[in-house]
């Protein structure tokens, strides 16, 4: 497999299984992100017509994250053991079929119960995506590879805002929430046409002969020396700021921005889709910098200028400017998620890549998710310019863990 891959590097031909596995986790991941944010666009509906207080309908996305950390951590353990592939479709039925039901639920007990279903199913995703892309590519194509696979999740965003604009005034959220039975159709052509990697069942048999469980070896590879225990906490640091700052730019800077500054932006939906441009640009620039560069120059540079390029938030003096900035702080700010999950996989051995993905990126988005509730609070008693110092700082904590790693300073910076 890999002299396979590492031919294929250099013709810059895909074979028909690699086609097939960014094709999917791509789709998976904008599916996922768009049936997710389905919530988003819905609240102020749901909230009017089922009278919730501001405590319960924020409990909704506090409830969601908790799903995704256990389904997160679930489905590593069940893709490690029993395969990718099955998994995986599990994994988009669930996040389908809850958020479908949604549809049905008039009380916020039941919408409890189906947005931490939702969320289990999401959580279970990502790192089972992303175990099947690291295993059916070289290692010099993971980076690039894995942030094209990122970009679906952007994808998905434009795909929720667009599906909820024309659904919700017509037929209210109940029916938007609908449209979250259509990713079950990718499940059949997932298992029509994908295989488990020869990587994945070379390390079965080694692992069966070893008669290790998946589960011990979770601990053995994530948490049982000092160094791989402070490798496994840092990754979870610098997830926690991904995450923390994806937040603070996609939730709270467009309002900031209009109650400091007096701008008036029609909607969310030019701030959101001139950041996701901006990201989506910065997902391919750093996957082939990390590709060609390695892992510590793409993420030195990024976080580096991200942490820089928030304040520019503050020279926004209209609505244009606004979009500009919101592109560029969006291309570094968020061009490093995909490269996580590249960076992960090759610091984890095959038989717990999939568990180390999850568990590591869902403890980002669990802790990085109340990064709203501290821009909130800091947005009510101080000014932009300490707002957006917060987010600097965050970055900056970022870097240094960063630079600490000694897994990243191994990793080859030639391609193969």
């Amino acid at each position: 497999m890999e002299n396979t891959n590492a031919a294929l590097t250099h013709s810059h031909t895909f074979t028909k299984n690699q086609k097939w596995v960014i094709a999917s986790t791509s789709s998976g991941f904008a599916l996922e992100n768009m049936d997710v944010l389905f919530l988003s666009f819905a609240m102020s509906s749901m909230i009017g017509q089922l009278h919730l207080s501001g405590g319960a309908a924020g409990l909704i996305g506090s409830i969601t994250n908790l799903g995704m950390l256990f389904g997160g951590i679930m489905f590593g353990l069940i893709g490690d053991r029993f395969g990718r592939v099955k998994t995986f479709t599990y994994t988009i039925f669930i996040f389908a079929f809850a958020t479908a039901m949604m549809a049905f639920a008039n009380n916020i007990t039941l919408i409890y119960i189906l947005r931490f279903l939702a969320g289990i199913g999401a959580g279970g995703e990502y790192g089972v995506g992303i175990s099947m892309i690291a295993e059916s590519f070289h290692k010099n194509q993971i980076g690039k590879m894995t942030s094209v696979a990122a970009i679906g999740g952007q994808i998905g965003a434009i795909l929720a805002a667009i599906t909820a604009a024309i659904v919700i005034p017509r037929l209210g959220w109940h029916a938007l929430f609908l449209v979250g039975i259509v990713p079950v159709v990718l499940t059949y052509f997932v298992r029509r046409h994908l295989s488990e990697t020869e990587e994945f069942v070379a390390a079965k048999k080694v692992e069966a002969e070893k008669k290790e469980s998946t589960t011990s070896a979770v601990f053995k590879y994530m948490f049982s020396s000092p160094k791989l225990a402070y490798q496994s906490f840092a990754l979870m640091i610098m997830t926690t700021v991904q995450i923390a700052g994806y937040f603070g730019l996609m939730n709270w800077l467009p309002i900031i921005v209009q109650k400091q500054l007096g701008l008036n932006v029609s909607g969310s939906s030019l701030w959101m889709i001139s950041t996701i441009i901006g990201m989506s640009l910065g997902m391919i620039t750093f996957g082939s910098i990390l590709d060609y560069f390695g892992p510590r120059r793409a993420f030195g540079i990024f976080l580096i200028a991200s942490a820089a390029m928030v304040f520019t938030i503050t020279l926004a003096h209209n609505t244009i400017s606004l979009l500009i900035i919101g592109a560029i702080v969006g291309f570094f700010s968020n061009g490093m998620f995909g490269g996580y999950g590249a960076v992960i996989s090759r610091l984890y051995p095959t038989e717990i890549r999939s568990t180390a993905n999850n568990v590591i990126v869902n403890i980002g988005r669990a802790v990085g998710g109340f990064s709203s509730v501290v821009i909130g609070i800091l947005m009510d008693n101080y000014s932009l310019t300490v707002v957006m110092g917060f987010l600097s700082i965050l970055y900056v904590i970022s870097f240094i863990t960063m630079i600490t790693l000694p897994g990243l300073k191994k990793m080859s910076l030639k391609r193969a």
